[in-house]
């Protein structure tokens, strides 16, 4: 998500300092390139050694004749973003205040004249976040373009924000907002129907394709709302469904105020009238079975220039069936895409899909994707960007 970006990481007093090794590790992993700074608080908390050791690189702890600051965040500097995690209330205070009697703060008004992306991630004690000052100072700097990673508030404390949020919004700041200003809504993973209080119909698919594509809106300016039946996301405003109708009417809630529809969930096609008790085991049963109504199809008569984006799952592993089935669908509800995959791919993280667009007339000139489902939400952000602006 980070490949051959160079990201530097400023380093402030607070205990979560302890993370910053883990962090660069985890930043490298997802392909950057990483340099520190250090206040000397966080050098009393962490030795620079240490992050020495999980950068790769030396560390810089005080600005010399070296001109460190300029050399990393400069107009021609190194760095393609300056990360401050974590970020104390001092340090966002003297930010706000352009304030620099640390290497950290000096770095960070110099990536701010650079036009240097800044991201910043707070950890504090909670009663210091919900200052007055501390909040006016956020304010003050979210309107010089500044990126705050919101902490997670557990033991009364503001503490830092997890790695996986921390570079979802790295990948935010260094990515053309292709989507800015765009609402897009997801569907994502399963669908249950209740046969009884306690048991239900369902499917195999886990959500990890609708939560990659979700992600890749997201990182691409977009207002993004998932519809799924999982846990709340950092990326984006969830609606938390279970059956295929409420699923519909979460959309249909959604469709007026959209601009794009993703449909990636593997929605339930029949449901069942549940029982009100238990059913008994051990004794043969036959239910009746009823099909749902068709969320596209729904949605496609209700709002006839709506850019959607289906996804279809076969199990013929023929590119020609899986083509001839994807083009249906993309033909009779004028879908901009249809994203066509084997069945088989269902709780991988690796896929491999035909991307059926508008005009494709056979699968031997359809878009082929073979790697991660991160990768296919990529690929899917940057074709509904195109979409939308045709």
């Amino acid at each position: 998500m980070l490949e051959g970006c160079n990201v530097a990481v400023g380093i402030t007093g607070s205990i979560a300092a302890v993370k910053t090794v883990e962090l660069a590790h985890e930043l490298r992993r997802q392909g950057a390139a990483v340099r520190a700074v250090m206040s000397p608080s966080a050098s009393g908390i962490i030795h620079p050694w240490a992050v020495e050791f999980a950068t790769e690189n030396d560390v810089i702890t005080e600005i010399t004749g070296r001109v460190e600051h300029v050399e990393l965040c400069g107009r021609e500097g190194w760095a393609d973003v300056f990360l401050i995690a974590p970020a104390t209330a001092n340090t966002v205070g003297k930010i706000a205040s352009a304030i620099d009697d640390t290497p950290v703060t000096t770095t960070a008004t110099t990536a701010l004249g650079a036009d240097i992306p800044v991201v910043i991630v707070p950890a504090m004690h909670e009663p210091m976040y919900d200052h007055p000052g501390v909040l006016e100072a956020i304010a003050h700097l979210e309107q010089w373009g500044i990126d705050f990673v919101d902490p997670r508030i557990e033991e009364q404390k503001a503490k830092i924000a997890t790695e996986d949020t921390i570079i979802t919004a790295l990948a935010r700041a260094r990515t053309d907002q292709t989507l800015a200003g765009q609402h897009v809504v997801i569907t994502s993973g399963a669908t249950s129907e209740s046969i009884d209080p306690i048991r239900m119909l369902t499917n195999r698919a886990s959500g990890t394709t609708g939560r990659a594509v979700a992600r890749a809106c997201y990182i691409r300016g977009a207002e993004v709302t998932l519809v799924h039946d999982g846990p709340e996301v950092q990326y984006a405003e969830t609606v938390a469904v279970e059956s295929a109708a409420e699923m519909l009417a979460a959309v249909e809630a959604q469709a007026a105020d959209a601009d794009a529809l993703i449909s990636a969930a593997a929605i339930s096609d029949y449901t069942v009238e549940a029982a009100a008790n238990k059913l008994r085991s051990g004794e043969p049963r036959t239910l009746e079975l009823e099909p749902t109504p068709k969320l596209l199809d729904s949605i496609r008569q209700a709002h006839p220039d709506l850019t959607m984006i289906g996804f279809k799952a076969e199990t013929s592993g023929d590119d020609k069936a899986l083509f001839k089935q994807a083009a249906a669908l993309r033909d009779r509800l004028e879908l901009a895409a249809v994203v066509a995959n084997d069945a088989s791919v269902m709780g991988s993280d690796e896929t491999r899909t035909l991307l059926v667009e508008a005009g494709t007339d056979d699968s031997s000139d359809c878009f082929v994707l073979e790697g991660s489902k991160a990768e296919l939400g990529e690929c899917v952000a940057q074709r509904l960007a195109s979409y939308l602006t045709t």
